[in-house]
């Protein structure tokens, strides 16, 4: 039983890991992807765009193919799907073929995400919140080294051949045949249950937690996200930081992001996940709002501010995981579906926040710039603090019913 348990770890925590590392790798390879295809940056735009669409369109099946075929099945072919895509890239010689490949890659992702949320949500029964907290923590570290390893890799030369980006991505996206292995000689909990005694998505629907969830993720997760995409450049046109300088900082705000992960989840199953949220997600914001009124000195509170938000998506699956025990792969699909779509609404408000406050400021001038990024900025935190004020709507709604988790 405990070599069972132990498999089944392992297929999460190293799914993770290659999940962390396909989703991270693309940064040093994106220049080199556009110079080889001759791509514009609107055709750049578009590429990312679709493979988007596919992560999406993979969160909306994943659940209804894990009640037909279980969730066994289910991931390992996520896995596979990746490894296949990875070939098909390494030999990928036109943008046709090379797109149609990024895009099954990224359906691969999907299906993993919601795959590896379900069966952390049905493996981890005790000290949930520490267990999705510090299986999530490893996607942190795997993202946090993993444009440092596709840099190496694209540099390496195999027998007088140079992998460069296509053979980066042939390597590291082989490497789910681990799990693919881990997976095939595991067996999974939850693949047993009839379907007359799942919980329905209508039923689903008619609770307002749910909703209430799908909230709390979305702001949390669009405040996680868009640091990636902004804060460099934040820095860089604000302060005028160099690059280096600036992705620095981004790197520290991953590393606090991945440690607390790996730490803080004990924290989440004494103090309860519902108050977990409102304590973190308002600690992301206000170590947000501090470090754009505080200026360039209180700079690393920006760092500071992924201890927070780290926090929310695995507290919120494993949240999930008490409340719908019968219907969590359900429920995790919903949310984390509305969730995709609301991350991709929320950073073209972003854009478009920084450009009205330039454009009413001064669009020509340098304090026009800078308070149109530190609005857009703002915008991330006030995201975070959307995050706490829903939590609190929820933590009264479920103080009320006496359903508090």
């Amino acid at each position: 039983m405990k070599k069972l348990y132990l498999m089944q770890l392992a297929t999460i925590f190293i799914g993770f890991i290659i999940f962390g590392f396909s989703e991270n790798i693309k940064g040093p390879a994106i220049p080199r992807i556009q110079f080889d295809f001759g791509l514009n940056e609107s055709q750049l735009g578009t590429l990312l765009s679709l493979n988007a669409l596919g992560y999406l369109i993979a969160c909306s099946f994943t659940a209804w193919l894990t009640r037909i075929w279980g969730i066994k099945r289910v991931t390992v072919i996520a896995f596979a799907s990746m490894a296949i895509s990875g070939i098909f890239i390494y030999f990928s010689q036109q943008y046709t073929m090379f797109s149609a490949s990024y895009f099954l890659m990224y359906i691969g992702n999907g299906m993993l995400e919601i795959g590896l949320a379900i069966l952390g949500a049905r493996i981890f029964v005790r000290n949930t919140g520490t267990m999705m907290n510090l299986s999530h923590g490893f996607y942190g570290l795997s993202s946090t080294v993993a444009p440092l390893i596709a840099t190496g890799l694209m540099k390496v030369t195999i027998f007088g051949h140079t992998l460069d980006w296509r053979g980066m991505y042939l390597i590291m996206l082989m490497l789910s045949i681990i799990p693919i292995v881990l997976a095939s000689l595991s067996k999974f909990p939850g693949d047993d249950i009839k379907h007359e005694e799942r919980t329905p998505l209508r039923s689903l629907l008619r609770d307002p937690v749910l909703w209430l969830m799908v909230c709390i993720l979305t702001f949390g997760v669009v405040s996680e996200l868009a640091v990636g995409g902004w804060l460099v450049n934040f820095l860089e046109k604000a302060y005028d930081w160099n690059t280096v300088r600036a992705s620095g900082m981004l790197s520290a705000f991953f590393l606090c992001f991945a440690l607390a992960r790996l730490i803080l989840g004990p924290l989440t199953d004494r103090i309860g996940f519902t108050l977990s949220l409102i304590i973190f997600s308002g600690m992301s914001a206000v170590c947000t709002f501090a470090a754009i009124l505080g200026g360039e000195a209180y700079a690393f509170l920006f760092a500071a501010a992924g201890i927070g938000i780290a926090m929310i998506y695995p507290t919120v699956m494993a949240f999930i995981a008490k409340r719908y025990p019968n219907g969590s792969d359900t429920a995790i699909t919903f949310t984390v579906t509305l969730m995709g779509l609301g991350s991709v609404i929320g950073n073209y408000v972003i854009g478009g926040v920084i450009e009205i406050v330039k454009d009413s400021v001064g669009s020509d001038t340098e304090n026009g710039l800078l308070r149109g990024l530190q609005a857009g900025y703002g915008f991330i935190g006030f995201c975070a603090a959307l995050c706490a004020a829903t939590g609190v709507i929820l933590y009264m709604l479920l103080r009320k019913r006496r359903e508090l988790i």
